[in-house]
């Protein structure tokens, strides 16, 4: 697709309402957990922002993913958005996103257009709130991983991820008990499901809207 299509495409829907739920829903592990809709979030629940950096590379429209390294937590290995914990001196959300983005693939934040910010989204596994900041820029990055907290970064292009070809589905089993009927995105042969998947849901539904 496109760079300066998909950049026109987010600048029309993001504009508007926000898709939301119902596409955030269409990429969700089920049975959902509705703690990701509740209104009321937990007293003690922390909030985040992750970056979709849109750039042109032979003039098609990509962003990168990073896949997590091994490591005790909810989150290991998995593919995500560059993004991250928001400190008490960011002085908002999208200065999380562009902030971690930075320290995380060493985006020049300074740099970075910023459309808008999606509709945020509730993990209950990590008790994040999570903004998703949709930003650009003219050029190829050069991403340098952060060692401790990314594995490898993925660039994804993002006529690759409207195509029904990677939406795929799989029954995944968390712990002994749970097994989550999930679609997910195959970029790479890696998996992107949970989280990432839900706000490429309605990332998709922007870009769709915004023709």
């Amino acid at each position: 697709m496109d760079f300066e299509e998909v950049i026109q495409r987010l600048k029309n829907s993001l504009s508007r309402q926000l898709p939301g739920k119902e596409a955030q829903m269409r990429m969700s592990p089920q049975p959902v957990d509705m703690r990701r809709f509740d209104p009321k979030l937990p007293s003690n629940y922390r909030k985040g922002a992750v970056l979709i950096l849109i750039y042109p590379q032979e003039k098609q429209a990509f962003f990168p993913l990073i896949k997590r390294p091994e490591y005790i937590g909810v989150h290991s290995g998995q593919i995500a958005f560059p993004g991250g914990k928001m400190d008490e001196g960011d002085e908002n959300e999208v200065f999380t996103a562009l902030r971690e983005a930075e320290e995380e693939v060493a985006v020049n934040a300074s740099k970075v257009e910023v459309l808008g910010r999606m509709s945020d989204l509730f993990i209950p596994a990590s008790n994040f709130l999570v903004s998703p900041v949709i930003g650009y820029v003219d050029h190829i990055p050069e991403f340098v991983p952060e060692e401790r907290e990314v594995q490898r970064i993925i660039s994804a292009r993002v006529a690759d991820i409207v195509s029904p070809e990677i939406q795929k589905k799989t029954i995944l089993e968390i712990g002994n008990q749970i097994k989550l009927d999930t679609p997910y995105f195959e970029v790479e042969k890696e998996m992107v499901w949970g989280a990432t998947a839900m706000i490429l849901g309605e990332f998709i539904e922007l870009l769709e809207k915004g023709k």
